[in-house]
């Protein structure tokens, strides 16, 4: 059986269509109308993916996605991938959506094949990540792939899905510098655009996160590069 996918979409017709067409690629889907009717179904079910329009009656997908990813009761389930689909086509609010936590953005309007090559990519992702669990560690970090659970000086962290795949590039590669192409493509899987601010807003929110429980910069930045993680000893 495929993975389980929730739609979250108040626009019937649009819901109808996606509901379709994954069903026709042997997706078993749930829908859900509203964000009130998602919150519901997602205490109660699981999924491997969510399709999630931000603009919803009673709830917005903001709210869901926070409410998702703050979950600390179930971190599984904390971490099922988003992919927005949304009409909102501007840079800030993409950005804003990704740094919510969301895994990916589509604009609408959208192409049925282009939203399965998505939901593929992302899919394959979280599968290859969870295929060779292991524990990865640089200096006080420490990455329990079993678990998804990141730690500094035995400080847990609470990092989005995007933050850990960074750091986990970061920590099996300790001695590269990876420019913003690198990190794009091998997180998102996408060709990077130079004036896209996303790796930037990214990179941002992990280096912080790992400072406030590091008491340091985990992450240094090389100048006309790119970014590393901090070599040991400096």
């Amino acid at each position: 059986m495929k993975n389980r996918v929730l739609i979250v979409e108040d626009d019937s017709e649009i819901r109808k269509l996606l509901a379709d067409f994954l069903k026709s690629r042997g997706f078993p889907v749930t829908e859900a109308a509203d964000g009130r009717e998602a919150s519901a179904v997602l205490l109660s079910e699981r999924f491997e993916l969510i399709l999630m329009d931000m603009m919803l009656p009673y709830k917005s997908g903001d709210t869901l996605i926070s409410e998702l990813r703050e979950n600390t009761e179930d971190p599984e389930r904390s971490r099922t991938p988003v992919i927005v689909i949304s009409a909102k086509s501007k840079l800030d609010t993409r950005l804003e959506v990704l740094r919510m936590g969301a895994d990916d953005y589509i604009i609408k309007p959208f192409d049925l094949e282009e939203v399965l090559v998505r939901i593929e990519v992302v899919l394959r992702r979280v599968s290859e990540q969870n295929a060779s669990p292991e524990i990865l560690t640089a200096g006080p970090i420490l990455l329990d792939e079993h678990d998804h659970t990141v730690s500094c000086n035995d400080i847990p962290l609470k990092l989005t899905s995007k933050e850990l795949q960074l750091l986990r590039l970061f920590l099996k590669n300790p001695k590269k510098t990876f420019t913003k192409a690198n990190l794009y493509e091998s997180v998102w899987n996408d060709v990077y655009y130079y004036e896209d601010n996303t790796i930037n807003v990214h990179i941002s929110n992990l280096r912080s996160k790992l400072k406030k429980a590091c008491g340091e910069d985990m992450i240094e930045t090389v100048w006309g590069i790119g970014y590393r993680l901090k070599p040991e000893g400096e």
